[in-house]
């Protein structure tokens, strides 16, 4: 690749990763209220985090098979399934010499299988997740980029509408700014990733996709490094997204998401872009509820929940945007937040509530704004990831939730939740799981005739 200016980033190196972070994966696509009021975005949100650097969506996808299935990797058997690869590859016009050189003496990777079965921390607190990724030192860096290429994000922002803050934001969480993209093998990693689960397509989907991008030549073999699970460069894309959103900030050539920042940068932008952002309406915002607030509905508009007394936290006016959903990460005892219809397109990138709700509010500090003013409960009591599992299950039989049973709670469980504390009369209806919650479920599903 060309040289560019700044092209190893104003940011000078550090030792600190996004590695640490456990970056989790929900199921839990969002609320009926969202479905019946937004049946594009929940389409997107279903479909998008399959071309995305997704590594816990990776890593519960190989544990969801049987162990007694999982064989070890053989040399020769991994061969014979790459070449009935072949048939595929022809047919999204990739050249026989593409595929046999990039499969040429590849081996399985015996690293992939045990870096999958390292599960994210799902039962994390929001808030130690959140004193991670909104860290002084990732504030700070965020601040000198921003500040380094001011005129390249405003021109970014200009282009595709959403703000440098939010991109620069994405770029730090992803990738530390561009310094951990990463040092896997891609073809062999998804090789590897795909002989092991062949019930799952989407691996041998970004294997073939990788094959294009080589067949395109704008990338080379040896250049294409990322992690075990197949992301690639500063904004962590699998070969699908790369393909589909990645984009040369000065026009030209091949994006370079590995060694051109500004690329990446841009291909954040764009894919928030052609996932819907909506360019001048912020993600969302601290929110300050009144001492009598009666929680009758988590959803409505920024006027309707004004007209209930709620206020923004950092003194703005809201927005006349409709339909927003009151966050209540910790329930009513902790902070809360008004989401729009942006943050939703946030969790596009990464499909977690941590994750979104990090970026958003990584960008608010980035752009100078002070930290959140809620205050955070102490010795607070969570349930695992089996309790919450337990919690979707009995909420299915009351016939308050129908969604996956998979202990990962998003805005369908919460709004399950909600109901149900309605229908319980049970105060304060914040859709916020507790170990009393899950022992009133229990009694309701004992108590009803069998």
């Amino acid at each position: 690749m060309g040289k560019e200016v700044n092209a190893s980033g104003p940011c000078p190196n550090n030792p600190w990763k996004t590695g640490g972070l456990a970056f989790v994966f929900e199921v839990d696509f969002g609320s009926h209220w969202q479905m019946r009021h937004n049946i594009q975005l929940f389409r997107l949100l279903t479909v998008l985090p399959l071309a995305l650097c997704l590594p816990v969506w990776f890593a519960a996808a190989l544990d969801q098979a049987n162990p007694a299935d999982r064989t070890a990797p053989t040399p020769a058997g991994f061969q014979e399934f790459l070449q009935s690869l072949w048939p595929l590859a022809e047919q999204q016009g990739i050249t026989r010499g593409t595929f046999d050189l990039a499969f040429a003496g590849l081996t399985p990777d015996p690293a992939a299988p045990a870096a999958s079965n390292r599960q994210a921390e799902f039962d994390k607190p929001l808030k130690s997740y959140l004193d991670e990724a909104v860290s002084p030192r990732r504030i700070a860096r965020g601040r000198e980029c921003l500040h380094a290429w001011r005129a390249e994000l405003a021109n970014i922002e200009q282009r595709f509408g959403v703000p440098a803050a939010i991109v620069v934001a994405a770029f730090g969480l992803e990738s530390d700014y561009g310094k951990a993209t990463g040092e896997k093998d891609i073809p062999r990693s998804l090789a590897t990733l795909a002989y092991l689960r062949t019930d799952r397509p989407v691996f041998r989907d970004e294997l073939i996709s990788a094959l294009v991008m080589l067949d395109k030549g704008g990338v080379a073999r040896a250049a294409m490094k990322g992690s075990w699970a197949g992301a690639m460069g500063g904004p962590q894309f699998l070969p699908s997204a790369y393909l589909k959103y990645a984009v040369s900030y000065a026009g030209q050539g091949s994006p370079d998401i590995w060694n051109k920042p500004l690329d990446s940068l841009a291909s954040i932008a764009n894919f928030l872009r052609q996932s819907g952002w909506r360019p001048s309406l912020s993600w969302g915002t601290e929110a300050i509820l009144p001492k009598n607030f009666g929680f009758a509905s988590l959803h409505g508009s920024f006027a309707a929940f004004a007209e209930e007394g709620v206020k923004s936290a950092n003194g703005d006016a809201f927005p006349p945007a409709a339909g927003v959903t009151l966050f209540l990460p910790s329930g009513a005892a902790g902070p809360a937040f008004l989401l729009s219809a942006n943050y939703w397109i946030l969790k596009a990138y990464n499909n977690s509530d941590s994750y979104a709700l990090s970026l958003g509010l990584l960008a608010r500090r980035i752009e100078g704004k002070p930290a959140p003013r809620g205050h955070w409960p102490e010795a607070e009591i969570f349930l695992s990831r089996t309790q919450k599992a337990e919690s979707q299950r009995l909420l299915e039989i009351l016939d308050f939730y129908h969604g996956p049973i998979d202990g990962r709670f998003g805005q369908a469980s919460r709004d399950a939740i909600h109901d149900f504390q309605l229908s319980i009369k049970a105060a304060p209806a914040d859709g916020f799981a507790t170990p009393e919650l899950l022992d009133r479920l229990v009694a309701e599903v004992s108590g009803r005739p069998r």
